[in-house]
């Protein structure tokens, strides 16, 4: 079968291009080895958080963002130190510019719409010069995940309808053919149908070969997130040493398979250490895939302690510096964390990542976001975990908390003690009994509540003591860490040619998304900002889409 083009991945980046693609009036062939269930990729699990600058959502919650300051956010944040990073720096650059131009119009053009209280995502490690956003830019699409990819399914369903577009689901690449030097279309294995439900693994029975053809490749398959070894092979030195134990956020079909193949075709992946992991996951009640953890996105007032009880020294505070608290903790030698807290803060501060977890935002149900979040002292899916969630115990007393947080605990690893516990909590509690104080996460949580989002939406819920029984009863949560993004991938010029070991482009061959790093091998650097994942995948897969079209030409 031939085509203009054959794009490989029908997650969020191949979405992107192949409308892109179609739009320009080439014919696509979009291959995946999932079923059309799962369409949209990670980008439907998402939480649909997207970073732009200076938006009319900012300005309403009275932020003051600009593009110099975003600017500096970044590039801060990515620490760019490496030869390879001369791509990678320039797509930075490219993103900002969109993200703080034309991207908001552009989507909401496309019927995108944002919930009006801006997120403020990875408060950074305490430092004016260093990693995090200075201002919120967290920016939740109406409809989450799903609201995300909408546009762009919708986009290609209407040129498949056109003739434009042909699926090639269950078709699994296991080749990128090169031909006299240039890339000239894929082959691989056709699999047997399955009609398991989105997210659920599906089956590797082979029932034949394939081989499409055309003169442009896309690769825009994600990441490795899906599969822990490859997690582990490519787990970085200064990180520590990789987790035995990981619980996983993406579904297994994120396995990287296609990485080793796009570099047999001549890519050249870069930054291969640099990757993005949670350490406030949490074991889902209702797993979907294998090992399904759920990321808690927290606000500023639990106590974090480590495997061993000992609380983690500011600035690692909840929602601060996702890999900074991940290097401190791998250094702990132990797989987990804890947070100590109670009801009330769980209720409110404690939003949960994907887009089956927030019913109301994913189903644009505004009654129901009035309902569950303003309303209510907890939502109905925190509630589910308090309730049901393996990694949650509730107490009146410290005493009874830290024993059955204990019974959580498994052999070999260390017990917490009571009185180490207790004296931690009295004294951060004590902090509390004057308006100022010494403690940098009491002063943290203030800062927060000055901001006018977090203070209506109570993410900053009001100081108190957490052992205070009418804000009861104490909660204790055991954390692990969540496997998530690959921020290295292909090195790609800013036309998302995939360019081989010598820095020439391989001709015919193209990344985006998750696979290019986001963009020239990986945009984001050592850190990422929040937000940006998503906004990678629209404006890599973009490029590519618009860039392939030109190639192909009339």
């Amino acid at each position: 079968m031939e085509a203009d083009a054959v794009v490989v991945g029908h997650g969020l980046a191949g979405l992107v291009a192949t409308a892109e693609l179609a739009d320009a009036g080439r014919k696509v062939l979009l291959v995946d080895q999932e079923s059309v269930a799962n369409i949209g990729g990670q980008a439907h699990w998402s939480f649909g958080g997207l970073f732009f600058v200076d938006s009319p959502e900012q300005r309403r919650m009275g932020i003051k963002d600009s593009a110099e300051l975003a600017h500096g956010d970044w590039m801060n944040s990515a620490g760019f130190d490496r030869e390879e990073d001369h791509w990678p720096r320039q797509w930075a650059q490219a993103y900002l510019d969109f993200a703080g131009g034309e991207k908001r119009a552009w989507l909401h053009e496309q019927g995108m719409r944002w919930f009006p209280i801006v997120g403020w995502a990875e408060r950074g490690d305490g430092s004016a010069h260093g990693h995090g956003n200075s201002v919120p830019r967290f920016h939740i699409t109406w409809g989450t995940g799903p609201g995300v990819a909408a546009p762009f399914v919708r986009r290609v369903e209407e040129a498949r309808e056109r003739g434009l577009v042909t699926y090639a689901h269950r078709h699994r690449v296991d080749e990128i053919i090169v031909e006299g030097g240039a890339v000239t279309g894929v082959r691989g294995v056709e699999l047997a149908p399955d009609d398991a439900e989105r997210g659920v693994a599906t089956n590797r029975d082979s029932i034949g070969g394939f081989e499409l053809r055309a003169p442009v490749v896309l690769v825009a398959s994600g990441g490795i997130g899906g599969n822990h070894d490859l997690v582990r092979a490519n787990w970085p030195e200064r990180l520590g040493t990789p987790p035995k134990h990981m619980v996983t956020g993406v579904p297994a079909h994120v396995d990287g398979r296609m990485i080793a193949i796009t570099e047999a075709a001549g890519g050249n992946l870069i930054n291969r250490d640099r990757m993005w992991h949670y350490v406030e996951g949490i074991r889902n009640h209702s797993p979907i895939w294998a090992g399904h953890g759920i990321r808690i996105l927290p606000g500023p007032s639990s106590m974090w302690l480590d495997a061993e009880g000992n609380r983690l020294p500011a600035p690692l505070l909840p929602g601060y510096d996702t890999l900074g608290t991940l290097e401190h903790l791998r250094a702990t030698g132990h797989d987990h964390s804890w947070f100590v807290t109670n009801r009330s803060v769980a209720g409110k501060e404690f939003a949960l990542s994907g887009s089956e977890q927030n019913e109301d935002l994913t189903g644009k149900d505004v009654a129901g976001v009035l309902r569950k979040r303003s309303l209510a002292d907890v939502t109905p899916s925190m509630q589910a975990f308090l309730d049901e969630g393996a990694d949650f115990v509730l107490a009146d007393t410290v005493e009874e908390l830290v024993v059955k947080m204990n019974e959580l605990v498994e052999e070999g690893e260390p017990r917490l003690d009571v009185a180490h516990v207790k004296r931690q909590l009295d004294e951060r509690d004590a902090q509390l009994d004057n308006p100022y104080g010494k403690d940098a996460q009491i002063a943290a949580m203030r800062v927060a509540r000055a901001y006018r989002g977090d203070k209506i939406s109570k993410r900053a819920y009001p100081p108190h003591k957490l052992q205070d029984p009418k804000k009861g009863p104490l909660v204790g949560v055991r954390l692990h860490v969540l496997s998530r993004k690959t921020l290295g991938g292909f090195e790609t010029d800013l036309s998302s040619r995939v360019l081989g070991h010598d820095g020439a482009p391989v001709p015919g061959l193209y990344a985006a998304g998750e696979a290019a790093g986001f963009g020239g091998g990986g945009l984001h650097g050592y850190r990422a900002l929040e937000g940006t994942f998503l906004g990678g995948c629209i404006f890599s897969g973009r490029t590519a889409g618009r860039a392939m079209a030109q190639e192909i030409g009339d």
